[in-house]
């Protein structure tokens, strides 16, 4: 499907004057969380491509950091949000009423993953989802240790942050939660670590943000085994690495093992705000009593969110994009071949190009940007460029923006 950017008219002075003025507003009163931010002045978001206020038009790679799985504001989306608006929106604290959008939700979730994960605990991002997870697999285990790996992100919230596996990240914040351990990632001697006292070992399927690393089918099965042996909880986020980004619908199937808790995110909500933690019901209802309301919260699952994210899955699930999504990795790594390429790293449309220096990298986005082309790098490895499209992108869309990377390069 070719989109046709919108009719954009000739600024007049006062759209100029209000642009100006937005621009100055932001820089003062929107919390900012690095220096220079990339501030586009986003007036338009459809399929693969965004416009800005003056009508220039981006392929999008990136996917609001793989969000938008099926493409910016699909229609099937948008008219799920307009029809849930009219009928509610907030009523109560999640989890005290019966929401249409959570309950059916939830049922498709679970229809689509293993029979153990069968009880869906909805929540406002990916980190709370963590949070949540931590303090459910605690209280299951009567444990107080946990295990993660270096490499690992999580989220930026106090417990996520403990999770985080990289100290430069997490030296400002301090002190963090105690009881937790940070060991090498794919390492068998890592495993060692765990015992009676670990209530969960906590790892991305798929390490993202160290600029995509796949742990091997071996370790993660000897992982799986390991907390089986001894009662420890397998906690595997895919926050970033499901919904189909790594080319199978969740990418622990891509490893025959099933958690005992899964972290969603980002994807899990269409394009709005949604996280989610899942266990199996036995587990999960350690959450309510002892004390009751052990977890809770007042928008997760906000039924505008769910009919969103339920939408948007529905349309995941039946247009085969999914199926599409190892052919498109192909096409990126066909075209991507370029001498100052170090490695490029790809699990479906997860994708990381690695350069041998940060200053190439930088400028190399810096050129894309200017050339209608989002992309970004990785927190864990800047010199890496990240890859993160709309599942749905063009062919056309790949091949043009591969050649404006490659025209960056140099």
């Amino acid at each position: 499907m070719i989109i046709k950017p919108p009719y954009v008219p000739l600024p007049t002075f006062a759209a100029l004057r209000e642009n100006m003025d937005t621009r100055r507003l932001f820089q003062q009163h929107v919390a900012q969380t690095s220096e220079a931010p990339l501030a586009i002045h986003v007036k338009k978001a459809e399929g693969s491509r965004i416009w800005d206020d003056d009508g220039k038009e981006y392929i999008d790679l990136i996917a609001g950091i793989s969000v938008c799985n099926i493409g910016h504001c699909h229609h099937s989306v948008i008219k799920a949000i307009k029809k849930q608006l009219n009928d509610y929106m907030h009523v109560l604290v999640y989890g005290e009423m019966i929401e249409s959008p959570q309950v059916h939700y939830a049922t498709l979730l679970a229809e689509h993953l293993p029979a153990s994960l069968n009880s869906v605990y909805f929540t406002n991002s990916g980190a709370e989802a963590v949070e949540g997870a931590m303090k459910l697999a605690k209280k299951a285990t009567g444990r107080t240790e946990i295990i993660c790996f270096n490499k690992s992100y999580h989220g930026s919230t106090q417990g996520a942050l403990s999770l985080l596996g990289d100290e430069f990240w997490r030296n400002e914040f301090r002190p963090l939660l105690p009881g937790i351990s940070h060991l090498e990632h794919n390492s068998f001697d890592s495993l060692d670590a765990v015992n009676k006292h670990t209530a969960c070992v906590v790892l991305e399927t798929i390490q993202a943000e160290r600029g995509v690393f796949a742990p091997s089918v071996e370790w993660m099965q000897a992982v799986r085994k390991k907390c089986n042996e001894t009662g420890a909880l397998l906690i595997l986020d895919e926050i970033q690495c499901g919904f189909g980004r790594c080319g199978t619908l969740w990418a622990f199937e891509q490893y025959n093992i099933v958690p005992d808790i899964l972290l969603l995110g980002k994807a899990l909500g269409g394009g709005m705000p949604l996280g989610a933690f899942i266990a199996e019901r036995q587990v999960m209802r350690n959450l309510s009593s002892d004390p009751t309301l052990g977890h809770i919260t007042t928008f997760g699952g906000h039924p505008v969110c769910c009919a969103a994210g339920l939408a948007s899955f529905k349309v995941l699930l039946k247009k085969n994009i999914v199926e599409k999504v190892k052919k498109k990795e192909a096409l990126f790594r066909q075209l991507l071949k370029h001498d100052k390429i170090i490695a490029l790293r790809t699990n479906g449309l997860l994708i990381a190009v690695e350069f041998s220096s940060e200053e190439i990298n930088k400028k190399t986005i810096e050129h894309c940007i200017a050339n209608g082309v989002l992309t970004d790098w990785f927190l864990f490895a800047p010199h890496c460029m990240r890859i993160a499209p709309p599942l749905n992108i063009s062919s056309k869309d790949i091949t043009a923006a591969c050649g404006i990377i490659k025209d960056g390069i140099g």
